[in-house]
């Protein structure tokens, strides 16, 4: 029997029963009515509302952990790596899509019907509800039905969702992405005006870290573009065979303009590197400013301890 740690287990509990069947068994998910559907294994088994139940058994739950164990009969931990994908065996893996073929599907989490907890979560940090709200308005930030993590959402040229990176806002750390999320199109907020500037960030809590900052300062947080790249970049050991981050590629290639790009990556070993390659391989034109956060290791905990001196300085 594998073993699997808490943190697998917690992360498989994050997958509900019908992105898991549309992802990985669509051949087992068969519509029934509206947002209802059932398994052709069993007719009495309706999933909807991010619920499923078993009728004729009694049983239900919300994970595809719960109907793995109770109607699969998988052990814990063999229903835990199926979902994690770490046995092949176990998982079964979608065919290939010709490189002809349309984008993937993205599946969003249902929303909540409201965001509170996520407000919570993100005004705890130190974000300012201006950036929350403009971001819950756009739709690039919404509360999860299920669990209630934060879902930070990525859009295409034409405005379509394309990527969805998930935060936990419980004080159990999580952190993953939707399933069929394209990482070359990953959370950012648009200038305000057509900008030649572009800041690039690690994740969207540091992207609205820094726009928080910029606010605090009486500047205009929507002057120019800011990206997250949806995660450490990883670089090759070789810095010279490296490529982008994908997600630096694409918007490059959508907005033309950006000649000026600022690097507000990690204070770590990891961010260091990140930004040491970026500065190395992108194409000379650009002009490339390395700007990691003043203290701390990221920009959010730089925008908290920014908060902290003025609160000590006003008390003073």
């Amino acid at each position: 029997m594998p073993y699997v740690t808490p943190e697998q287990i917690e992360r498989a509990k994050q997958m509900d029963l019908l992105t898991y069947l549309q992802y990985y068994e669509p051949q087992e998910l068969v519509h029934f009515s509206g947002n209802v559907y059932r398994t052709r294994s069993h007719d009495s088994l309706k999933i909807s509302n991010g619920k499923w139940c078993w009728w004729s058994r009694g049983i239900g739950g919300r994970s595809a952990l719960d109907y793995l164990v109770k109607v699969r009969g998988l052990s814990l931990p063999e229903a835990v790596v199926q979902i994690g994908g770490q046995t092949a065996a176990l998982l079964p893996v979608p065919s290939k899509e010709p490189a002809s073929a349309g984008p993937r599907k993205l599946l969003l989490p249902e929303k909540n019907e409201n965001n509170d907890r996520v407000i919570v979560y993100l005004a705890g940090r130190g974000i300012k509800r201006d950036i929350i709200d403009y971001c819950i308005q756009t739709k690039r930030l919404y509360e999860s039905r299920c669990y209630h993590n934060a879902v930070f959402v990525g859009f295409d040229s034409q405005g379509v969702p394309r990527y969805a990176s998930l935060r936990g806002t419980s004080r159990r750390r999580f952190m993953g992405e939707a399933n069929g999320s394209d990482k070359r199109l990953s959370f950012s907020i648009p200038a305000r005006d057509n900008s030649s500037k572009l800041h690039l960030f690690e994740s969207a809590v540091d992207l609205m870290s820094y726009c928080t900052l910029e606010l605090l300062s009486g500047r205009e947080w929507r002057q120019d573009f800011c990206l997250s790249l949806a995660g450490i970049y990883k670089p090759k050991q070789d810095i010279s065979e490296s490529t982008l981050p994908a997600a630096l590629t694409q918007f490059l290639k959508d907005f033309p303009q950006i000649s000026e790009i600022a690097l507000h990556l990690d204070n770590d070993a990891a961010g260091r590197l990140a930004a040491k390659t970026i500065q190395t391989i992108l194409p000379s034109h650009y002009i490339v400013f390395d700007e990691p956060p003043e203290r701390g290791k990221d920009y959010n905990e730089y925008l908290r301890s920014t908060l902290k001196i003025r609160r000590i300085q006003e008390r003073e």
